[in-house]
């Protein structure tokens, strides 16, 4: 597990796909990347429950979808400090290492909020809104890192 982009790309020097996560308390939203790093696409979102049941939920769409690395956004605050959720996020990773796939935490700053504001602006309905965010949340979070690692 890294926040380091570089030591990230380092482990993937053939790319590979990449999931993206957003963590929440009440769930995880799930995104995929191409095996280039060009564009990232929501999946799926997890309604969370026991970890172990999670996590094999996750390692069983990470084997179909031919997954090589993990993004986890990491909540920070404004400054860039820890947030409160930070170190939830930071366990989460730290209890998924086990996947035999590098880790990427990645700042996660206004990603929800930003995701919110185009469903908004879209005409997105409350309950349609609830049911996308967490997804499209992990999609621009997995967006922002592939950006990043390519650049």
């Amino acid at each position: 597990m890294t926040a380091d982009r570089n030591a990230f790309r380092d482990a993937l020097p053939d790319g590979g796909r990449l999931i993206g996560m957003d963590v929440g308390t009440k769930t995880v939203g799930l995104a995929l990347c191409d095996a280039q790093w060009v564009i990232a696409s929501p999946a799926h979102t997890i309604t969370r429950g026991k970890f172990s049941k999670d996590k094999a939920t996750i390692a069983t769409f990470m084997g179909e979808q031919f997954v090589k690395g993990i993004v986890i956004g990491l909540p920070l605050n404004l400054d860039g400090s820890a947030s409160p959720r930070s170190q939830s996020s930071k366990s989460f990773a730290q209890n998924m290492g086990d996947m035999g796939v590098p880790i990427l935490l990645w700042d996660e700053r206004w990603s929800t909020q930003a995701v919110t504001r185009t469903l908004i602006d879209a005409d997105a309905s409350r309950a349609r809104r609830d049911v996308l965010v967490d997804k499209l949340a992990a999609s621009y979070i997995l967006q922002g890192a592939i950006d990043a690692l390519r650049g």
